[in-house]
This record gives C-alpha cells, sequence and structure tokens, in this order.
C-alpha cells in the first residue's frame, strides 16, 4: 500500500523558507470559497492577498485560458499579437483618462520597478519620496520605497535617494521635497500599513505639488486595483489623475502579471530601456482581457461599493471592546484591535474563514467581489465568535 501524499511535509522539506505558513494545504477553490487537502471549506477573505478579485477559478478566465493555451503561450513583445492588442485596448478604456499607454510585465512589485525606473528616465531626476507604513514590493527598487524596516534592513544599501515622510500629511513632504525629486509614490489606501485611505486632501495636495515642482505622481494600485475599492481605480474616488498607475493581483483574474500606465507626461520610453522576458505574453493577456470583461459584465465594481458599506456597518455592530477602529473602502477593510491580530487570525481559520494581517493589531478582509451578503453575515458573525472568545493569546 503505497503511503498517503502529504504536501505540507513535502513542501515543509524542499521550500526555501522566506514565506510564514500556516497549517493547511488548500489545494481547491470555487469562487468564495477554497477546500484544503483534508476536505476542510473555508470562505475564503484572503483572496491570494487581493489577487482573486473575481473569484476562483472564474468560469470566463478558465475558458479564456483554455482557448489561449491552445493557440498560442508565449510571444515577446519584440512582436506584435493580436490578444495583447485587445487586452491594451480594453485596459485603456477602463483606466484613468490620461493613462494611455502601458507597460506589461509579471506582477506588483515589477510594476513598481518599471514606474520607479520611468520616472528617473523622464525627469532626469533621481529622489523618490515615499510614503511611512508604504508597501510596494521586496524587488530592491520597491524595498528600497517601502517602510517596514524588518524587510529592508537586511539588504542594505538599497537604492539611494528615496525619502519616507508620513502619510496623510501634506506639510512633511513640502518639507523635503527638492529640484531633485522624480516623484511622489504612494498607495491611494495603504494596504499592509493598515488599511488606510488617503484623505482627499492630502492626495489632491500631491497632484498640485507634483505639478508645481515638475516631478510626477505615481497612484500604487497593486491592491487597489480593478475594483477592489468600489471603483476600477481608488483614484478614481477622489477624481485624481497620476501620471504614472501601478497594477497588478487582480488583473487577470488569479494569473500572474503586472502593468505601468504612464500618461504623455512620461517621455524618452526608448526601446531598450526597459524589458521583459515574459511581459504581456497571450496567455496572460487572455485571462486579463477576460477577467476586465468580467469585472464590466456582472457589475463587480458597484458589487464591491455596495458591499463594502454593507459589511462596515455590520462589523460595527459588534459590541466588543478590543475593537478600536474599522477603516477601508469598498472590499477592503481594516479592522484594527487593541491587541496582536495574530492569534485572531488562527481562531479565524479553525472555525472556517481566512484572513489576512496589516501590521501587527489589524485584521484585514479582502473577499472576492463575488462575495453574497449571505456570505458576508457568516464572515461577520464569525469574527463576533471569535472576538468574544477573547482568543487574544
Amino acid at each position: 500500500m503505497s503511503d498517503i501524499f502529504d504536501p505540507i511535509s513535502v513542501e515543509s522539506k524542499y521550500t526555501s523558507g522566506v514565506y510564514y505558513k500556516r497549517d493547511v494545504a488548500i489545494v481547491r477553490g470555487k469562487g468564495v470559497r477554497v477546500w484544503d487537502n483534508k476536505g476542510t471549506e473555508y470562505i475564503d477573505c484572503v483572496a491570494g492577498q487581493g489577487v482573486v478579485n473575481l473569484g476562483h477559478c472564474h468560469p470566463k478566465v478558465v475558458a479564456a485560458i483554455n482557448e489561449q493555451s491552445q493557440k498560442l503561450l508565449t510571444c515577446t513583445e519584440i512582436f506584435y499579437n493580436d490578444t495583447r492588442a485587445k487586452l491594451l485596448d480594453k485596459l485603456v478604456s477602463v483606466l484613468p483618462q490620461n493613462l494611455n499607454k502601458v507597460y506589461l510585465c509579471n506582477s506588483g512589485a515589477e510594476s513598481v520597478e518599471a514606474a520607479i525606473k520611468f520616472a528617473r528616465l523622464s525627469t532626469g531626476k533621481k529622489e523618490i519620496i515615499a510614503a511611512m507604513r508604504g508597501f510596494h514590493g521586496r524587488t530592491m527598487g520597491a524595498l528600497s520605497a517601502t517602510w517596514e524596516k524588518r524587510y529592508r534592513q537586511p539588504f542594505f544599501p538599497l537604492i539611494p535617494g528615496v525619502k519616507h515622510v508620513p502619510y496623510n500629511k501634506p506639510q512633511k513632504i513640502i518639507d523635503i521635497i527638492s529640484e531633485d525629486t522624480a516623484a511622489i509614490l504612494v498607495e491611494v489606501v495603504q494596504g499592509e500599513g493598515g488599511v488606510r485611505p488617503g484623505d482627499a486632501e492630502y492626495l489632491a495636495h500631491l497632484r498640485k505639488l507634483c505639478d508645481e515642482k515638475g516631478c510626477l505622481l505615481i497612484f500604487d494600485e497593486v491592491q487597489t486595483g480593478f475594483g477592489r475599492t468600489g471603483k476600477w481605480f481608488a483614484c478614481q474616488h477622489y477624481e485624481l489623475e497620476p501620471d504614472i498607475l501601478t497594477m497588478g493581483k487582480a488583473i487577470a483574474g488569479g494569473v500572474p502579471m503586472g502593468a505601468v500606465a504612464v500618461s504623455e507626461c512620461v517621455h524618452n520610453l526608448k526601446p531598450g530601456t526597459h524589458g521583459s522576458t515574459f511581459g504581456g505574453n497571450p496567455l496572460a493577456c487572455a485571462a486579463s482581457l477576460a477577467a476586465i470583461e468580467a469585472y464590466a459584465d456582472e457589475k463587480l465594481i458597484e458589487r464591491s461599493c455596495e458591499l463594502g458599506k454593507y459589511v462596515r456597518e455590520k462589523i460595527g455592530c459588534i459590541d466588543n471592546s478590543v475593537i478600536r477602529e474599522i477603516r477601508g473602502l469598498g472590499l477592503m477593510i481594516g479592522i484594527e484591535l487593541k491587541t496582536k491580530v495574530t492569534p485572531y487570525l488562527r481562531a479565524l481559520m479553525a472555525n472556517g474563514v481566512l484572513a489576512l494581517p496589516a501590521g501587527p493589531t489589524v485584521l484585514r478582509l479582502l473577499p472576492p467581489l463575488v462575495i453574497t451578503k449571505d456570505e458576508l453575515d457568516q464572515v461577520v458573525s464569525i469574527i463576533e465568535k471569535v472576538l468574544n472568545e477573547g482568543k487574544n493569546g
């Protein structure tokens, strides 16, 4: 009799060790729910850390992948491609109006790397101003703009010329901006930093300051894009247009992909200044095209706005003194606690809900936009249960 395959023990034997692992092996997903190798069912409010806005294995994305996989898997951007062209046309149609050129890559971190390079190349300047608590990725350029010191310090020296200032404090940027500032790079809603939406006045001030100082405004919408906040992109809540917008996560319905959109203010992007072997490959483009069409056809952007308000109100009705504050926009929700969040995440998983931290004390929910009110009610009920049980370590 053959041994039963145990994915946890095998993966533990060979994995690099760079990830915090939860003691569960997810083997199947459909819509809002996933199942482990023992058959246990979970409501997934991790959603691939904000990737699965459409839900797991959305039929339109699966069909597009199947069709494209039988036609052409990869095609470097030194050649034109029909699927890529269709995607670019569709993507530009949902972006802020001033963003009409797109670079395609493979992840959110790659998109931030490209954005930093484009800003420096376009302006001829070197400095980047980023925000405290901001998270932009773990590659060297993106890491340099990321605030969390435990991510940064082991890899010093990082790229020079990156300065950090408090978020939502416009005067701090005025004090530090210089003639050599190439760009201001911020998340419209800070994700890893605690689910903190930008103040309207603050973000508008950044736009005005960049125009006055001749530098570029970069909005990192890797986590907030594609309906997560109740608009295609979070900056549209504020009626603001950046010069550069970075994308990733939910852009392709679960398939790895990233993109950078730029306005006419960004120039000098000549052949050879940047590139990606797999960027813009037809398989990812087909998945993204199907995903964007599904967001629109199923009115998931509007749904995110409506359900986000609904669930924040439901959470607000929980009578438990451990809750300090509820923040968010659309279905990007942060519940700040007065204690460490990790024990509550374990308790939620034991009760059939997968959720995320956003810093040491914030419980973050990123459910697929296809989640129902009944499923949200179930999530809130389980959150209330574990909070009332006092799972505080």
